[in-house]
């Protein structure tokens, strides 16, 4: 399997973290899994059709599809003629772009022709065009909840959801609104998968030589056995597979 990723253009940068590309590996087909991250996906299938969402969709040929804020992990099936070009959009920045998508949480769901990428374009010069395509639809240049996913991220998904309104200004019923709204998702869990991201990545990195006791407590988590249960709701993994 090849998988590259590619940054926006500057002015987009706010409100995209990459563009990537994956083609299937020439001789075996694979099984890829994603976990959640809290991200709106764009993607579009350049190749023959391929089941994603644990069997549950199958993307067809030159069709443009939407997938919603994750809070489990999704297989999906790499075969050897998969071709997915898409775009990973930052937390709450769909609505830039597109109508509010709180309703596509856990779902990938096909774009109607008008929010369609072109095709023809897609092939000939794919992230020049989508370029192009973001800049044009960009209704606002206003990111809504970066200093409040900022202050997530900075605290590793460990400040309560009061302590964040608080420091942003607003009321915890305001936050929870604009989550929901803007990325699909509570605050709360938003936060819970953000300290999730980050105890997956101590216990992928092979160069520490730490107990998952240790990186339970660093991450905020009551005990190993709740880092245990909390890895495998979101990955379908035990720690010791990952």
């Amino acid at each position: 399997m090849k998988y590259k990723k590619t940054k926006p253009h500057i002015e987009l940068e706010p409100f995209i973290d990459f563009y990537w590309e994956l083609k299937g590996h020439k001789f075996k087909t694979q099984r890829e899994r994603v976990f959640p991250d809290g991200c709106t996906g764009i993607v579009m299938n350049l190749g023959n059709k391929c089941l994603t969402d644990n069997g549950a969709l199958s993307m067809e040929f030159g069709k443009t599809y939407v997938v919603g804020a994750m809070t489990s992990f999704k297989d999906s099936v790499i075969d050897t003629d998969t071709h997915l070009i898409g775009v990973c959009l930052k937390p709450g920045t769909f609505a830039n772009f597109y109508a509010p998508q709180n309703k596509l949480t856990n779902d990938t769901v096909e774009f109607e022709k008008s929010q369609s990428f072109n095709l023809d374009k897609t092939f000939k010069n794919s992230f020049n065009y989508f370029d192009q395509f973001f800049l044009s639809r960009l209704k606002s240049k206003n990111y809504q909840l970066q200093s409040i996913i900022n202050d997530i991220h900075s605290m590793k998904g460990q400040l309560c959801i009061y302590e964040l309104s608080k420091r942003n200004f607003t009321t915890v019923r305001q936050l929870e609104r604009n989550f929901k709204n803007l990325i699909g998702l509570s605050p709360k869990k938003y936060s819970n998968i953000i300290r999730f991201r980050n105890a997956l990545g101590l216990i992928k990195d092979a160069r520490q030589n730490r107990s998952l006791l240790d990186i339970a407590f660093e991450c905020g988590y009551y005990d190993h056995s709740h880092l245990t249960n909390e890895i495998k709701r979101y990955t379908g993994l035990l720690p010791s597979d990952l």
